[in-house]
C-alpha cells in the first residue's frame, strides 16, 4: 500500500523528475524540480493556492515516483522525453505533432543530389529549411533541376559511370547525365555551389543568368528556348516574393507568440532563415487553464524543440519565462552552438513578435467560433433534447432500424452517438435469425433483445471477474433509445426492456409523408420539433445515419446472394465454374443469351458442362 505522507518524507533534496500516477497506474502528470523534496510536497499542502486543474489532478494521484538527475538540465531533458512518450492528461500539451520538410544537398558525394527530406540527420549533407509547405519544397527542387540540371538518381558515381543508359530526365533536358560522364566533376560541383547559393537566399546570380540566357535566345531567334527561360525566371521571382525580407543581419531565428482563451491556446511561429521569412505555422495547445503565460511558453518551447531537428541561433518570444536560461542551455547543447532566447522590447523585432501574437489571436478567434458552432450542433442539441423530454443530461444515444426487401435477408442496425457525434466503433449489425418474411416489429424485437441480453451477460462477467473496464461496447447502455418509427416501434422497445427488467428512456422518430422526421413520440405523446432548431438537425443526422448503415449492410448481403440465385441450381456447375462464368460473361443475362460454343470458351468449362448450362436456360416451359 502506497502511503503518500510517508513517501513525501523520503523525497531527496536533489534535482530530478517526478511522475504522478492514478489508481490504474496511468501517468497523469510529469514535472521537473531543482529540489524534488520541496516541489513534490507543494502539491499536497492544503494551504497552497493550487489551480482548479492541479487540484483535480492531486485528487486523482494514487502514487508517485521520481528519478534523480545530476542537474536541472538533465531533468529538463528527461521531462521532455516522458511528456512526449506518455502525453499525461494534466500537463499542458502541444496538440499538433507536425514534422517539417527540408531540402538536402548530399555534399559528401562526388556528384551531389538535391533531395526532399523529412528529417535532418547528422551526416555530411547540407540541409535547408525547415519549410512549412511540402508543395513549396517540391517546386523548389523541380526548379533547381531545370535550371542547374542536377541529378536525383541513386547511382553510385563515379563508380557506376557508363554502366547504364541515361534516365528520362536527361532526355527531358533536366539532367546533364554525370552517369555517362557528359559533365566533369568540377563543372557539376560549380552547379551545386550555385544551388547552395540559391537555397541560402542569394537569388541575384540565378536571376542575372536566366535573364542573360533569355536575351541571348531571343537574339538567336530561338523563341521556344527563350520562353522556357522566361518561365524559369518567373518561378524564381515567385519564390523570392514569397520569402519576405525581415532584416539584413542574415540570422536564423524563430519568432514565437501565443493567444489564449480558457483551456486552449494557439501559438504562432515565424521561421526566419538568413534574414528572410520562409514560412509560418500555428500550433494548438491544450490544458493551459491555471497556468501562467510563462509556463505555457515554457511548455511549448520544450515540446516543440524536442521534436524538431533544427534549432535556430535566436528565438524571440512574446512572453518572459523563468526557465529562459535553462532552456537556452538545453537548446545550445542540441544545436552545438550558443542559442539565444530573447523577449524583444522595441524596434522591428518587437513588431515581429507582436505580429505573431496578432496572427495567433486571429486563429484562436476563428477556432473559438468554430468550436461554438460545433458545440451548438452537438452538446447544445443534446441539452435541448434533454430539456425537451424532461430527462437528465443525455450523453449516449442508440438508434435502431430494420432493412429488408420483401422479407429477404432482414437485417438490423445499431448506430451510436456520444456527445452529439457518431461513435462508429460502437456501431453494430444484426442479421435477423428467427423471423422469416417482412415482419419489422418481430425483427426489431429480436435485435433489441439480442443487444441488451448481450450487454447484461457482459456486465455479469465483469462483476464475476471484478473488472473495472468494460468487456465490449454492449456493456455501455444508452441514456436514450431512438426508434426509427412512432408508437409501434416504441412499444416494441418498451416491451423488450420490460422483459429484461431494464429502465431506459425510449423515443420514436415520427415521419411525415416524405419520410422525414416531423416530431418525437415520447410517453404516449407526439411532440413537434422546430425544424430550424439544432435539435431537429441532430435527429435528422441520426435518422439518416441509421438508414445508411442498415441499407449498406442489407445491400452487401443481397449482393453476396445474387450469384447463388440461378447458377447454384444448375447440376454440374460448382463454385469454380460458377465464378468462371460470371467473370467471363459479367451478368446472368449474358450467360442466358450465349450459345453452347461461346459458353464452352469459358475456362473450366467443357462441351458437356456448356451443354448443361445452355439447356438449363433454354428448357421448355412446363404447361
Amino acid at each position: 500500500m502506497f502511503d503518500i505522507e510517508e513517501e513525501l518524507k523520503k523525497l531527496p533534496a536533489k534535482p530530478g523528475v517526478y511522475i504522478m500516477r492514478d489508481s490504474k497506474d496511468t501517468i497523469i502528470y510529469v514535472g521537473k524540480a531543482i529540489i524534488l523534496k520541496n516541489r513534490v510536497r507543494q502539491y499536497f499542502q492544503n494551504s497552497r493556492n493550487l489551480s482548479p486543474k492541479i487540484k483535480q489532478m492531486v485528487e486523482r494521484i494514487d502514487h508517485f515516483e521520481y528519478i534523480i538527475t545530476d542537474s536541472e538540465l538533465e531533468a529538463l531533458v528527461l521531462e521532455c522525453n516522458f511528456i512526449k512518450e506518455h502525453r499525461p492528461k494534466y500537463n499542458t500539451m502541444l496538440k499538433d505533432d507536425k514534422s517539417y520538410p527540408y531540402i538536402r544537398v548530399t555534399t559528401n558525394e562526388a556528384y551531389p543530389r538535391v533531395l526532399f527530406s523529412r528529417e535532418m540527420k547528422k551526416d555530411k549533407s547540407k540541409y535547408f529549411g525547415p519549410y512549412t509547405s511540402v508543395t513549396s519544397v517540391k517546386d523548389i527542387i523541380e526548379l533547381l533541376r531545370k535550371i542547374y540540371k542536377v541529378r536525383t538518381c541513386n547511382r553510385n558515381l563515379p563508380k557506376d559511370i557508363g554502366k547504364e543508359r541515361p534516365c528520362l530526365y536527361y532526355h527531358m533536358g533536366q539532367c546533364d547525365a554525370p552517369c555517362q560522364g557528359f559533365i566533369s566533376e568540377g563543372n557539376y560541383r560549380s552547379n551545386i555551389d550555385e544551388v547552395i547559393e540559391f537555397l541560402s537566399g542569394n537569388y541575384s546570380n540565378v536571376v542575372k543568368m536566366l535573364e542573360a540566357k533569355m536575351s541571348q535566345a531571343s537574339e538567336n531567334m530561338e523563341f521556344e528556348r527563350a520562353a522556357e527561360y522566361r518561365d524559369l525566371l518567373g518561378s524564381v521571382k515567385q519564390i523570392v516574393n514569397k520569402q519576405k525580407i525581415t532584416n539584413t543581419d542574415q540570422v536564423d531565428r524563430d519568432i514565437i507568440a501565443f493567444a489564449r482563451d480558457k483551456d486552449e491556446a494557439v501559438v504562432q511561429t515565424f521561421f526566419i532563415r538568413a534574414g528572410k521569412l520562409i514560412g509560418r505555422d500555428h500550433f494548438h495547445v491544450s490544458g493551459v487553464e491555471g497556468e501562467s503565460d510563462g509556463q505555457v511558453m515554457s511548455s511549448f518551447l520544450k515540446q516543440f524543440y524536442a521534436g524538431t531537428p533544427y534549432i535556430p541561433k535566436e528565438i524571440f518570444i512574446g512572453t518572459e519565462t523563468e526557465e529562459e536560461e535553462l532552456l537556452g542551455e538545453w537548446l545550445s547543447a542540441k544545436r552545438g552552438q550558443k542559442v539565444h532566447i530573447k523577449v524583444p522590447k522595441k524596434g522591428e523585432k518587437e513588431k515581429l513578435v507582436e505580429l505573431a501574437r496578432k496572427n495567433a489571436l486571429l486563429v484562436l478567434s476563428q477556432d473559438m467560433d468554430k468550436m461554438k458552432r460545433e458545440e451548438a450542433k452537438t452538446t447544445g442539441a443534446l441539452k435541448e433534447l434533454s430539456e425537451y423530454l424532461n430527462l437528465p443530461l443525455i450523453d449516449r444515444i442508440e438508434s435502431f432500424d430494420i432493412s429488408n426487401t420483401a422479407g429477404f435477408e432482414s437485417v438490423g442496425s445499431m448506430v451510436v452517438y456520444e456527445k452529439g457525434k457518431p461513435k462508429k466503433a460502437d456501431y453494430r449489425k444484426f442479421k435477423i435469425k428467427s423471423i422469416k418474411g417482412p415482419d419489422d416489429y418481430a425483427s426489431m424485437h429480436e435485435m433489441l433483445t439480442r443487444r441488451f441480453t448481450h450487454g447484461q451477460k457482459e456486465m455479469q462477467e465483469m462483476k464475476e471477474r471484478n473488472l473495472d473496464e468494460s468487456l465490449g461496447s454492449f456493456t455501455k447502455y444508452p441514456d436514450l433509445i431512438l426508434m426509427d418509427g412512432g408508437k409501434g416501434q416504441v412499444g416494441i422497445a418498451l416491451k423488450v426492456l420490460s422483459e429484461l427488467k431494464m429502465h431506459i428512456a425510449v423515443c420514436g422518430m415520427v415521419k411525415d409523408d416524405n419520410h422525414r422526421t416531423r416530431g418525437l413520440y415520447y410517453n404516449n405523446e407526439e411532440l413537434p420539433i422546430d425544424k430550424s432548431s439544432e435539435l431537429f438537425k441532430l435527429i435528422t443526422r441520426i435518422q439518416d445515419e441509421t438508414h445508411r448503415f442498415a441499407i449498406e449492410y442489407h445491400r452487401s448481403l443481397r449482393q453476396k446472394n445474387q450469384v447463388h440465385s440461378i447458377l447454384d441450381d444448375i447440376k454440374g456447375v460448382g463454385p469454380t465454374r460458377r465464378r468462371a462464368l460470371m467473370k467471363y460473361f459479367k451478368s446472368l443475362e449474358a450467360i442466358q443469351a450465349a450459345e453452347v460454343d461461346e459458353i464452352q470458351k469459358v475456362p473450366a468449362m467443357n462441351k458437356a458442362s456448356a451443354q448443361v448450362v445452355y439447356e438449363f436456360f433454354h428448357k421448355p416451359v412446363q404447361e
